[in-house]
């Protein structure tokens, strides 16, 4: 059976602009949606409705894509609020059917994809990219797809909905990498064209910013992830993939196996967090993972979010922050204190120094040393 697409939209309700969550009547997403963190469910207007903002609209889409549900949000993208039942919202939708064969090929794809070692969160956003493709598309099958049809998907469902460079890219690059493993098609992948990419900086907190998020993490589990993830510069799911058998106390340093890229690599772990590591580890004795979840495993990125969010509010940030933006913050304090940039390439494990390099973009130490000639006026 196939998962109810999920609709965001915002209004006016009670005084105040919310969230709105709007679904077909599906008792198994209802109850999953009622275990977020803050939610709540007003029959008056048959959704779930959250405070507005940037930072918890973020973390309620990677709760619902943990689950593998599709979210429409094209209602966010136009800037106003309604009044009315998000039901009645008019928006391009890609459908819900898609012909029998095109799914199995999508399967077989999935295959293929674990295969070749590629990751399970790449896999998930590549299998959503290709059924929301074929759903609007229906009921042609992979065969029939041309260059034409690719066109027709960008401006008539990406772009009028309004959707992110991002979402864009993501989509050509599951296309292109089906159609290669299809082979012969009408369509040749390697004339498929990624959209230009946009030089957007990456969002940096402050050194005292970081601070006060930490101090208002009071749980020892939740301070130590915050912390390791600062500190380290780890990505979330390295960090939640990190096993007590990759810390190295003595040579103070984490083995880092299997990162973007599938590469391995050894990050130094600062003296103060190696004390908060072994004051955790006394507490909580985790057996396999670093941090495990209540029932064992590993723990799950969707908690780790919501703690954030928890802190940043108590820290009075009302930037749009992810647990991303302390790794680009890490980067940037090192870069600051004259760390050479090939280093923090090597720390934060990128494959290209022009990854590396927007950081010197960030960084506000070379600006601060420059003298502006305003500074001379006598206004």
């Amino acid at each position: 059976m196939e998962k109810p697409v999920v609709l965001f939209s915002k209004s006016n309700y009670e005084g105040q602009v919310v969230l709105l969550v709007n679904f077909p009547s599906n008792l198994k997403l209802h109850g999953y949606l009622k275990k977020f963190n803050g939610i709540i469910w007003s029959k008056s207007l048959g959704a779930f409705y959250l405070p507005f903002s940037k930072a918890i609209t973020n973390a309620l889409f990677q709760y619902l894509r943990a689950e593998n549900y599709y979210i429409d949000y094209s209602a966010l993208t136009t800037g106003k609020s309604s009044n009315v039942n998000t039901e009645k919202i008019k928006k391009v939708d890609a459908g819900h059917r898609i012909v029998k064969k095109v799914k199995l090929s999508i399967d077989y794809f999935k295959t293929w994809m674990s295969q070749k070692r590629y990751s399970e969160n790449t896999i998930r956003t590549y299998e959503g990219m290709l059924l929301i493709f074929f759903r609007f598309h229906f009921p042609k099958t992979e065969l029939e797809i041309t260059e034409k049809d690719i066109v027709t998907f960008n401006t008539d469902y990406i772009l009028a909905n309004g959707f992110s460079y991002t979402y864009q890219n993501q989509a050509i690059n599951a296309i292109k990498l089906f159609y290669r493993q299809q082979g012969k098609t009408q369509l040749l992948p390697e004339n498929l064209e990624r959209p230009k990419k946009t030089k957007k900086l990456p969002e940096v907190l402050s050194v005292e910013e970081i601070q006060l998020i930490i101090q208002n993490t009071t749980n020892l589990k939740h301070k130590t992830l915050i912390s390791l993830l600062y500190s380290c510069g780890l990505r979330i799911g390295e960090a939640l993939k990190l096993k007590v058998k990759d810390i190295d106390n003595k040579r103070r340093s984490m083995h880092i196996k299997s990162a973007k890229g599938s590469k391995d690599r050894y990050v130094p772990i600062p003296i103060r967090m190696i004390d908060l590591l072994n004051k955790y580890m006394v507490r909580y004795t985790p057996n396999d993972f670093v941090f495990e979840g209540q029932n064992g495993g590993k723990y799950s990125a969707v908690s780790a979010r919501q703690i954030l969010q928890r802190s940043l509010h108590l820290s009075k940030i009302e930037r749009s922050i992810t647990l991303h933006t302390l790794r680009h913050s890490h980067a940037t304090h090192l870069l600051e204190n004259g760390t050479d940039i090939r280093y923090i390439q090597e720390l934060l494990g990128h494959n290209s120094p022009k990854t590396t390099m927007i950081y010197t973009h960030v960084s506000t130490t070379s600006l601060d040393k420059i003298k502006n000639p305003f500074d001379e006026f006598e206004i």
